[in-house]
C-alpha cells in the first residue's frame, strides 16, 4: 500500500498562482473545474506519477490534461495533473511546462 503525501509535504515543490500562469493554462483549469470540454482525447486519462515528483498516492489518483501551447501542432510539453477521487474537485493540480520534467503546485488567488 502506498502511504499518502499531502501537497504540504512536498516542501521542495514550488507554486505557482493560477493568475500567475498562461492563459492556456487558466483555460484548461476552468475546464477541469467543469469536466470539459477537453480537446485531446489522453485529457482526464490517469497518470502514473512514475518520475515521483508529485506526493505519492494510489494508481488512479491523478489525472492529466493538456495545456495548448500556441503554434504547435501537437500536444506540447505543458500539462495540468490534478489529484482527487473527483475530477471536478480535485485535491491538489500541478503544473508542468516541460512534459513532467518538473511541477509546481497551483494555488488559487491574485
Amino acid at each position: 500500500m502506498v502511504r499518502a503525501q499531502s501537497p504540504q509535504q512536498m516542501t521542495s515543490l514550488a507554486t505557482i498562482r493560477l493568475s500567475e500562469m498562461p492563459r492556456e493554462a487558466q483555460d484548461t483549469y476552468l475546464a477541469i473545474r467543469k469536466g470539459g470540454p477537453f480537446p485531446y482525447e489522453k485529457d482526464g486519462t490517469v497518470f502514473g506519477n512514475r518520475e515521483r515528483l508529485l506526493p505519492r498516492h494510489e494508481r488512479g489518483f491523478y489525472r492529466e490534461y493538456t495545456v495548448r501551447t500556441p503554434g504547435v501542432r501537437h500536444r506540447g510539453a505543458r500539462r495540468i495533473v490534478c489529484g482527487g477521487q473527483l475530477p471536478t474537485k480535485p485535491k491538489a493540480c500541478y503544473y508542468t511546462q516541460d512534459h513532467y520534467a518538473s511541477f509546481r503546485l497551483m494555488v488559487e488567488g491574485s
